[in-house]
């Protein structure tokens, strides 16, 4: 595994994230935000954050396995959220958790959450960026 995952003491014990992640694989990958969308391109989930992020969850892990990764390897998660605001993070976190439960994989990593107005079209909700490392 070419990613360790830390939440150091001193620094507040996160829900949904972590803290750090040191990776020391040779190949860096960089996803670009994944939305909810089959794989034919029909939406998943309008108008349902957490069903909107559960795909999210899945075509980020679909995307790894082409570079020959898996959420093992991810350093950090970027999330855009479409007016955000606290109560929405049950539903992410809630359709991250059932994500990890259909992958059978730990998807707890650093993560930023930006709150945007809008995303590229308007039934998206949730958009989220992967950065890996392999060896």
């Amino acid at each position: 595994m070419a990613v360790e995952t830390i939440d150091p003491p001193g620094l507040p014990k996160p829900d949904g994230w972590r803290q750090l992640a040191v990776g020391t694989g040779s190949r860096v990958v960089f996803l670009s935000g994944q939305v909810a969308r089959t794989a034919a391109g029909e939406p998943v989930g309008t108008g349902d954050l957490a069903a909107q992020t559960e795909q999210v969850y899945l075509n980020i892990a679909t995307g790894l396995a082409a570079a020959g990764a898996t959420f093992d390897d991810v350093l950090r998660l970027t999330m855009y959220v479409v007016d955000w605001s606290l109560p929405k993070w049950a539903d992410i976190t809630e359709g991250a958790r059932r994500a990890a439960a259909r992958l059978g994989a730990d998807v707890v990593r650093p993560t930023t959450l930006i709150g945007v107005a809008t995303l590229a079209e308007p039934d998206f909700l949730i958009e989220i960026e992967a950065t890996a490392v392999v060896s």
